[in-house]
């Protein structure tokens, strides 16, 4: 009984693999792959957008943040200042006080060099650390 399914599974299989095609099933197959290629391309794209690091890591916007805010400690330039950080589509923004101009053209520095980076937005203003 088995060996009766096996050979009129090998006709069946025979029969559609020499059976001719059509053009509308040649064409309908051609849109068929190229929807797929698109939509591979389209899904590799995305996951790289944002890049990788040297490291291997990818480059978010949250990632860029967190190492903007970690190139900022021990700069001496940026003691007693009082920085947020807010990154979007790899554009940084710096908001908050610093201390002298020059803290601020350093801050600005950092983040420009900071892996990842396209742009830095500086609304720093220079003055004394609010205290909450």
């Amino acid at each position: 009984m088995n060996t009766g399914w096996s050979i009129y599974g090998a006709i069946v299989v025979a029969a559609l693999v020499t059976a001719p095609l059509s053009a509308q099933d040649i064409k309908e197959g051609a849109e068929a792959t190229k929807d797929a290629v698109v939509k591979g391309v389209t899904v590799a794209a995305s996951k790289t957008k944002d890049g990788l690091s040297k490291t291997g890591e990818v480059m978010t916007d949250g990632w860029i943040t967190v190492r903007v805010h970690e190139r900022f400690v021990g700069e001496n330039l940026l003691k007693d200042s009082d920085i947020d950080v807010n990154t979007s589509q790899h554009v940084v923004t710096l908001k908050g006080t610093v201390i002298a101009r020059a803290g601020r053209a350093r801050a600005t520095s950092v983040a420009l060099h900071t892996e990842g980076v396209r742009r830095v937005v500086n609304r720093l203003t220079i003055g004394p650390k609010h205290e909450d």
